[in-house]
């Protein structure tokens, strides 16, 4: 539950971006502040690497939720199916008190993306939330030619013709799960797709999931060949990017993709690589920065149709990062 401050600023926020006026703002370029609060910032353990070892395959899913309107919950994971993690089946018991779809941001199955990874290592612990998991590839799970352990995991879940990208609405929202291990750069044709998406289907708010983060404390970033897909997320609008790829939870204050501030227009980066495979150390001071947690567990994500409020709950249910924005 909210405490008495935070519904306070919620309903500040909700009124700024209803009635311009009260406010001295736009709902297109909010005056408000973000409520932010770090509740924790622990340091973490290990540094891991990654290529060889598996799990195994389940059948998720049948037929789509239909699109939705109104408010929406995602959780966020990435970094997950690591056999023997004791962090995993902990991750798991907390999605299960927890509604809303799961996010699944890349390497979902170590280490090579095989169908007997996806059996052994993820489907146990995960393999029951199957009508919520709303995936996207990593590296590891192109490990396997083709990424064939991931597409045959995940069927149609996984977008058409194993493109490895596709958008869903969850509630008011468009979200766009893309796919940072296939060809992303300008006029690529997941840019072109990108593109279309935002110029003949916008929102007003808009998140996007990609396995690989754009900028990064951890020993994975930056990632400059991002930027041209940043430059063009930041140029339509888009909210948010949910990342991993770095084994922890970072949460970045938008930016542009000049990775320069940008608290009007710019894009927040949340990097959530802490579904089970061992934590990373901080590496560097990422520009932007705003909390790093080393710990296993889950990103919140509340969507309503014209702000967003994240939290991020560790394995014991503890919030360790929370605040609120306005959509541009």
């Amino acid at each position: 539950m909210l405490s008495s401050s935070r519904t306070l600023g919620l309903t500040l926020l909700v009124g700024c971006a209803v009635f311009s006026t009260f406010c001295g703002g736009t709902p297109t370029s909010p005056s408000v502040t973000p409520q932010v609060t770090t509740l924790a910032t622990a340091e973490g353990t290990a540094n891991e690497t990654p290529n060889s070892g598996g799990p195994p395959a389940g059948t998720p899913p049948a037929t789509p939720p239909p699109a939705g309107s109104g408010s929406a919950w995602l959780n966020a994971i990435g970094d997950i199916g690591w056999c023997g993690s004791q962090a995993m089946p902990q991750v798991a018991r907390l999605l299960d008190n927890l509604p809303g779809d799961i996010l699944l941001a890349g390497d979902i199955a170590y280490m090579n993306g095989t169908a007997d990874e996806f059996r052994r290592c993820f489907d146990p612990d995960f393999g029951r939330f199957g009508n919520r998991l709303r995936p996207t590839p990593g590296n590891h799970d192109y490990g396997t030619p083709n990424a064939d352990g991931y597409f045959g995991y995940f069927g149609h879940r996984a977008g058409s013709d194993r493109r490895g990208f596709y958008a869903f609405r969850a509630g008011a929202w468009k979200v766009l799960m893309l796919n940072s291990s296939a060809p992303i750069g300008r006029n690529s044709e997941q840019y072109l797709w990108i593109q279309r998406q935002l110029d003949e289907e916008p929102t007003r708010c808009t998140l996007a999931s990609i396995h690989h983060p754009f900028e990064s404390s951890g020993s994975n970033g930056p990632n400059p060949w991002l930027r041209d897909v940043w430059a063009l997320l930041h140029s339509k609008g888009v909210e948010m990017v949910v990342a991993a790829h770095d084994h922890l939870y970072e949460r970045f204050g938008p930016m542009d993709a000049d990775q320069r501030a940008d608290p009007a227009r710019g894009v927040r980066q949340f990097t959530a690589g802490t579904g089970g495979a061992p934590l990373y150390s901080r590496g560097r001071g990422a520009a932007n920065s705003e909390a790093l947690i080393q710990q296993h567990g889950v990103l919140r994500l509340k969507l309503e149709p014209s702000l967003y409020e994240w939290q991020f709950v560790d394995v014991n249910g503890a919030t360790l990062d929370q605040g609120l924005n306005v959509c541009h």
